[in-house]
């Protein structure tokens, strides 16, 4: 159950955009760079607010990756491992990230809430290979030791 100011907030931003269907995907696009994810409990809340099918509303947050129902850390990583990042050697900075974050494929986020690690197909700056993203900030060239050292700066921020 969410607190209060959660369905508050979805009102501010409803507002913002209008009670009509065609406001659902910019709604909860603002709604999960609120929160940094979408919470089930708001997508639903706003599919009531903007009268719509609640199943239509999950379909839409459903089909594009961008949304996510699980909470994300303050810093999203975003690791590339398209073609010229794979063969610039992208999966041993993936490697090195796990351990220095202590995750896996399985475990994306910290317990402290400050990381998330993702594996993208293309972050589209094939020429700057291999990159990582750090809340969509473009990091190029990265190397194991690069990238440990990111994780250190950003722990100091």
């Amino acid at each position: 159950m969410l607190d209060q100011t959660y369905y508050d907030k979805a009102d501010e931003i409803i507002a913002v955009h209008g009670e009509h269907q065609a406001a659902l995907i910019p709604i909860i696009q603002d709604i999960q760079s609120e929160y940094r994810y979408l919470p089930p409990e708001l997508l639903s809340y706003v599919a009531q607010k903007l009268r719509i099918n609640e199943a239509k509303a999950y379909s839409v947050a459903t089909f594009y990756e961008n949304f996510s129902f699980e909470p994300k850390g303050k810093y999203i990583i975003k690791v590339c491992d398209g073609t010229a990042c794979h063969v610039r050697k992208s999966i041993p900075i993936l490697e090195r990230l796990h351990s220095e974050l202590g995750l896996s494929a399985e475990k994306a986020t910290t317990d402290d809430m400050l990381f998330t690690l993702e594996t993208v197909s293309c972050l589209g700056a094939c020429g700057l290979a291999p990159v990582l993203t750090v809340n969509d900030k473009v990091y190029p060239g990265m190397t194991p030791d690069a990238a440990a050292e990111l994780i250190r700066e950003l722990r100091g921020a």
